[in-house]
């Protein structure tokens, strides 16, 4: 099983869509919203990322919802 972490913001309708996509195609995901997680916040900094969503799928990552390359990581 493949892991993955989505981080997510509260007002985000793409982040919405694809933890829908993920969950549709039978995946379980850890999610990170960084609007209610100011920790999760820093991590997305850290990493080097500003906007959401950010996909990280094992050592993949899918910035926005990009379901070609979801499907392709998937």
């Amino acid at each position: 099983m493949k892991k993955i972490k989505i981080y997510t913001g509260s007002s985000c309708s793409n982040c919405t869509a694809a933890k829908e996509y993920i969950k549709e195609k039978g995946y379980e995901y850890e999610e990170k919203n960084i609007s209610a997680d100011s920790e999760a916040k820093k991590e997305l900094i850290a990493l080097g990322y500003m906007g959401v969503p950010v996909i990280m799928i094992d050592d993949e990552v899918v910035v926005g919802f990009n379901k070609s390359k979801l499907d392709e990581i998937l």
